[in-house]
């Protein structure tokens, strides 16, 4: 027998979004996904490749690359983070390149949830946001009841943000519900922290699992959808963050509910953060061209900017040893 599950605000507005994907009409969750229309693998592929041959000029380049600092969660997520290291990466994240003011902070920092309090006093006075990562990351497999307090205390110690794995192996055995009830669960125990749900796309298998999964967060009221852990690969792609920025259109489209989109994982260099900024302003327009919208999870990809940046202002390339170690 099915256990009803007690009515709160959260639940209240994912429901409303489902009967807004569905055009007003009820159903059982299942029904309302299973109406998408499958994607067309080989068109996504054709329009990314197409798109990565976009050229941009100068003075639109060194927008774009400031921008993708804008946009960066500077992540460490690793057995052996310290709070040393976590000062060191929050100094990072306020000044990327000390001695040069011009140089934006990024959005936020994205680390494990007992090293908030050490994130949150290195950050105090700044406009960097602190994110955890929550739900026994990075598979997601423990109780419910553990996840959910995980949350909790994660935003008690100051988490701005919380970026949480969805149940993969309910969401491949077709358990939709239980996905969706687990979302809209983790979004309540939010309270005002924003949410990032993490697809693990590499382990969704294909095109049509990613923009399920996607309307599935999307609908139980995730404010960001991303694309992976960065612990498994592949990771983050052009294709997929495709495929997932298209869900975010047809549902912003559907329901009125402008969803922020989160690639992490294997984005490295300058280049194919420019590329992704070309796919995102194709696919969302100039509305998602903001850090509210949308972030990078990256760890080594800042340094990369920074030698970009600098290439561009001078026209030469500084030494690797010029810029902190991320």
């Amino acid at each position: 027998m099915a256990v009803r599950q007690p009515d709160t605000i959260s639940r209240e507005r994912a429901s409303e979004l489902v009967r807004a994907w569905a055009g007003g009409r009820p159903g059982p969750l299942g029904s309302v996904l299973g109406r998408q229309t499958a994607v067309d693998q080989v068109g996504v592929e054709l329009r990314v490749e197409s798109l990565k041959r976009r050229s941009i000029k100068k003075a639109s380049k060194l927008w774009a690359l400031d921008l993708a600092i804008r946009m960066m969660d500077l992540t460490t997520l690793e057995g052996r983070d310290t709070p040393g290291k976590i000062r060191a990466l929050c100094a990072k994240a306020v000044h990327p390149q000390p001695g040069d003011p011009s140089i934006p902070s990024v959005a936020a920092v994205c680390l494990y949830p007992s090293l908030i309090p050490e994130a949150k006093d290195a950050l105090r006075g700044t406009s960097v946001k602190v994110a955890s990562v929550a739900t026994g990351f990075p598979s997601g497999q423990t109780f419910r009841d553990i996840k959910v307090a995980e949350v909790k205390a994660a935003v008690g110690a100051g988490a701005d943000e919380v970026d949480m794995v969805i149940d993969r192996g309910a969401f491949l055995s077709g358990d939709y519900a239980t996905v969706f009830d687990e979302i809209v669960e983790i979004k309540d125990a939010c309270g005002d922290a924003h949410l990032k749900v993490i697809l693990e796309t590499g382990e969704l298998g294909t095109f049509d699992h990613v923009r399920r999964a996607s309307i599935l967060a999307m609908a139980a009221g995730a404010d960001f959808i991303k694309t992976s852990t960065g612990k498994i690969q592949p990771a983050a792609t052009l294709p997929v963050t495709l495929v997932m920025l298209e869900a975010i259109r047809d549902f912003d489209k559907a329901t009125g509910r402008s969803v922020g989109m989160k690639p992490a994982g294997g984005i490295r260099t300058a280049k194919e953060a420019v590329q992704y900024l070309v796919v995102l302003y194709e696919t969302l327009g100039p509305r998602w061209m903001t850090p509210d919208r949308f972030r990078f999870g990256a760890s080594t990809l800042l340094n990369d900017v920074l030698m970009q940046v600098e290439k561009e202002r001078t026209g030469r390339y500084q030494d690797p040893d010029h810029f902190t170690i991320d």
